[in-house]
């Protein structure tokens, strides 16, 4: 007999909360615990909403209704207070429940449900995380057809098909899936550049207000500030680092080596790198540190000031960076330009949301086993986990 216990709302403090428990003596659990207002016996049959209280013992800890949801899945939703969350959650501890994380508890509530495929569970799983519309129907549609699909069509047909073509199939998925996983829990875009190129300007115009400081001093931005916005179908996040350069107008100390450490760290993370310049400056003065960073990643080459006097020579920059935009962040010129090369760089144009794609670690762990497989019977077995395996 068991009882798992997780709190279903985000952390912090709300007007309600809700604590789902399930499994087997889930029922015999909330009878010991749960007081139904006024004298009638609780009914804890399906679909019922019953009113009461959480009590250890004598003492009330709050008061709550109680949906009977399904066969052994109840959910408490009782007030916010952080403190009498736990107070509850400790209370069904307390009771035999194992505490788990919101995924961990649905994940086992889907899967008793009859014959659902791993997949399908992970679907419902990543659903809520999904950034835009776009993303969430990309996860839909591995449910039923999509990555759900291809495998069961790889295991049903394993005996005419030839092992090269799972194997090739498996990575194009996975190129795909880097293009899908964007769309779904979205983009990081680094602007990085030396001082005072413009970039706490050109994070402000894109994300469409104020959130970092813009004055004419070099390196005012000594760690760094990000912002959300919409590009298209793409939820990006915008990040506007410390400038990287040689010559910087205050002394190396342990702030700035702090700063640019960061600046470093989260180069590695970006998907597209916005390289800001300003076009006032010749190319010399551009930090050859900086361009070794970001040698590997996908990077558009932002001119900004446009309005002033060209010194920068664009074809200087071929070698390092291939895509250039010409914008003026403090006119909002040339910004739409820009934000359909963000479009393009992140290949989400024209993108089909029907295709299989991988959007969990461990499917694409999974895919890419099967691609460096050596046998079918390994393949099988490999793609057996990919819809029947654990969360």
């Amino acid at each position: 007999m068991t009882i798992y216990a997780a709190v279903m709302t985000g952390k912090g403090t709300g007007a309600i909360s809700t604590i789902q428990a399930f499994g087997d003596s889930a029922e015999t659990v909330l009878k010991k615990i749960f007081r139904p207002a006024g004298k009638k016996p609780a009914k804890f049959g399906t679909g019922e909403i019953l009113l009461g209280s959480i009590c250890d013992g004598a003492e009330v800890i709050d008061q709550v209704t109680l949906g009977c949801e399904g066969p052994k899945t109840f959910a408490i939703h009782c007030h916010g207070n952080p403190l009498i969350v736990e107070m509850i959650m400790q209370l069904l501890r307390q009771h035999g429940a194992n505490l788990v994380t919101d995924e961990q508890l649905l994940a086992k509530v889907l899967t008793s449900r009859g014959r659902i495929d791993t997949i399908a569970v992970e679907a419902k799983l990543a659903l809520p995380k999904a950034r835009t519309i776009q993303g969430a129907k990309i996860i839909a549609n591995q449910i039923d057809a999509g990555l759900s699909k291809k495998a069961q069509d790889w295991l049903g047909g394993m005996d005419e098909a030839s092992l090269d073509e799972i194997k090739a199939e498996a990575s194009r998925i996975l190129q795909e899936s880097q293009t899908a996983r964007l769309i779904i829990y979205g983009c990081t875009a680094v602007l990085t550049g030396p001082p005072n190129s413009g970039k706490s300007t050109l994070l402000n115009c894109l994300a469409g207000r104020q959130k970092a400081i813009v004055t004419d001093i070099e390196g005012t931005t000594r760690d760094w500030v990000s912002a959300e916005c919409r590009i298209g179908s793409l939820a990006v996040k915008l990040i506007d680092t410390a400038g990287l350069d040689e010559e910087i107008s205050y002394p190396q100390d342990g702030v700035e080596q702090a700063a640019q450490n960061k600046t470093a760290e989260i180069l590695e993370q970006a998907d597209i790198v916005l390289l800001v310049l300003d076009n006032a400056r010749p190319t010399e003065e551009l930090d050859n540190r900086l361009l070794e960073r970001i040698t590997n990643k996908q990077v558009i080459t932002v001119l900004n000031k446009s309005d002033l006097p060209a010194k920068l020579d664009p074809d200087s920059l071929s070698t390092f960076v291939p895509d250039t935009a010409r914008i003026s962040a403090k006119e909002g010129t040339g910004i739409e330009d820009l934000r359909e090369k963000i479009r393009q760089a992140s290949r989400v144009v024209d993108f089909d949301m029907r295709q299989p794609v991988c959007f969990t670690n461990r499917q694409e762990d999974l895919l890419k086993q099967l691609t460096s497989t050596e046998s079918k019977q390994q393949a099988a077995s490999i793609i057996r986990k990919l819809l029947k395996g654990e969360v």
